[in-house]
């Protein structure tokens, strides 16, 4: 079908119909093969990762147009797909590093430049650093992850050599250096746009960029689309293939299916599951799905209001839950289930892991007879719009299975762009979310998850001073003692189920025959510098 006829005949599809014909007649004056047209469900919220409640899109953003003092080499997958890997750190911004039991000291490209052509310089990084673990939230506590929580640890020692001194051993530190929050930022050009109030440019950087890295954002359209230019005169890495990427947002997904089978948009991976099922089959297309490390779908529910205070509540619901359903009419089977295991026992240093709970009506009544709610109660389940594909056939079978013991629901669906807010919040009775661990150990999703110290991500309110004890043991020792604590709280996450996991998911991608170069990341957004159309 000609592009003349696709038009006319999608014509009441009124995004379909704005999207692509205005993208490509805009970049006529560029060779196709330089412009990436990917098709998403979900926006940014935020061109600042450090802002709150930046969500996910916001880190493929930050990702793109900001260097970082270190990155992650490259592996292939059992399939033979490129995937990040973990165990290998190698130079962006920094050229070389300098690591000692005490600290680690960075020398800095010294033809590194910001957008705005203003030299990179070590009090950039200082200045950034400074504001990462300052400015609280998300960020902060990602810092801290890898035991980077003071400003007086980040040290200037001359124009281009930045010192990082070590307030303990720590694995992570290293790793954590490479993830996507510890970006460096345009200091003077932040600073010119702060106020007494906002020393740290939050409300500006939240709609403008102070960046160096591979890509600059040309356009920016809330809700609708980001344009990206690649930045020419980026120093920290092979230059980019592609010349202009357009992260244009379709809410429809069988719009977004139908762009990309007719060849109007090269890549997406905001597609249901049973779409992905069925494009693997296309001739047209290349369908790559990767499982995420260190991640789980959720129902979790708050312990800190009534009813699911009461653990055997909370355990009636894990047995309530519609397991295999979800896995064959939402995941068409492109998941990794994390139910029906032999026991609720740990099974290895490594997450996520089976438990033992599966779907067993019966067994869940008696358990809610036995916390004394035998006729049930309200209540209300609340998701994520923004990933609408997944989490609303998913909570319409929870709600199902729920109300045969008598758990009456309400679904509330959060817009997107809203969602990260509300999740801190903290006072969402029950949800279902997605969540990955950006390092890949059991400790990291624990400290996220289930640390009762402020833990961003213990999205349920859960506090258990043992849990807390085996989680701080986990980070900072090795061998047998290690292995004793991943078990120790693994076990007690399973007997306390703040959090019930239902699916290890699948990050898949769609995308032209023509395009290469897909890597898979922990972060679960593009790189596009990576990425080429043939």
């Amino acid at each position: 079908m000609r592009r003349r006829s696709f038009i006319k005949t999608t014509s009441a599809a009124g995004v379909v119909v704005a999207a692509a014909p205005a993208i490509w007649s805009e970049a006529k004056a560029q060779a196709r093969n330089e412009t990436l047209l990917i098709v998403g469900e979900s926006p940014p919220n935020s061109m600042d990762i450090h802002g709150v409640g930046a969500n996910r899109p916001a880190y493929e953003v930050s990702w793109n147009t900001h260097d970082r003092l270190m990155t992650y080499g490259v592996k292939k997958d059992a399939n033979g797909n490129d995937h990040y890997d973990y165990t290998k750190l190698e130079p962006e911004l920094a050229t070389e590093w300098d690591l000692k039991p005490n600290s680690v000291t960075f020398k800095l490209r010294r033809d590194a430049k910001f957008h705005d052509g203003t030299p990179i310089t070590a009090k950039d990084v200082k200045w950034s650093f400074d504001r990462a673990v300052t400015v609280g939230g998300f960020p902060t506590f990602q810092m801290a992850a890898g035991s980077l929580e003071k400003p007086d640890q980040f040290v200037v020692v001359d124009d281009n050599t930045f010192r990082v001194d070590f307030i303990r051993s720590d694995k992570l530190t290293m790793p954590d250096i490479g993830v996507p929050v510890p970006v460096i930022m345009n200091s003077e050009l932040c600073k010119k746009n702060a106020t007494a109030t906002d020393p740290w440019a939050m409300e500006w950087c939240k709609n403008n960029h102070a960046s160096g890295g591979a890509y600059k954002v040309e356009r920016w359209q809330p809700g609708q689309e980001v344009v990206y230019a690649r930045n020419d005169d980026w120093k920290n890495g092979p230059l980019p293939k592609i010349k202009r990427v357009v992260m244009r947002i379709i809410p429809s997904a069988g719009n977004r299916r139908a762009l990309l089978e007719r060849g109007d948009a090269d890549l997406s991976f905001d597609l249901p599951s049973k779409d992905f099922s069925e494009l693997k089959s296309s001739p047209k297309l290349t369908v790559i799905g990767t499982p995420i490390e260190n991640a789980m779908m959720y129902l979790g529910m708050n312990v800190n209001q009534k009813p699911f205070d009461n653990v055997k509540v909370r355990q009636a619901v894990a047995y309530a839950v519609p397991y295999q359903q979800i896995m064959d009419s939402v995941m068409f089977g492109q998941a990794i289930p994390l139910f029906g295991g032999a026991d609720n026992k740990f099974k290895g240093v490594y997450w996520p892991q089976k438990d033992g709970y599966k779907t067993d009506i019966a067994k869940a009544k008696a358990l809610m007879a036995e916390a004394g709610y035998p006729q049930g109660f309200e209540t209300t389940l609340s998701f994520d719009l923004g990933l609408a594909s997944t989490n609303e056939p998913l909570t319409v079978l929870v709600q199902e299975s729920l109300a045969q013991i008598g758990i009456k629901t309400t679904i509330n669906k959060i817009p997107g762009a809203n969602w990260r807010g509300e999740l801190l919040k903290k006072n969402m009775p029950m949800i279902t979310n997605a969540f990955g661990g950006w390092l890949n150990y059991p400790e990291y999703f624990f400290f996220w998850c289930y640390h009762g110290q402020n833990a961003v991500f213990n999205t349920m309110g859960y506090k258990n001073p043992a849990m807390d004890a085996l989680i701080d043991k986990a980070r900072f020792t090795t061998g047998p003692e290690y292995e004793a604590a991943v078990k120790g709280f693994i076990d007690m996450a399973f007997e306390e189920v703040p959090r019930v996991p239902i699916y290890q998911p699948l990050l898949n991608v769609a995308m032209q025959k023509n395009v290469t170069g897909y890597r898979y990341w922990f972060h679960r957004q593009l790189d596009y510098r990576q990425l080429a159309k043939g």
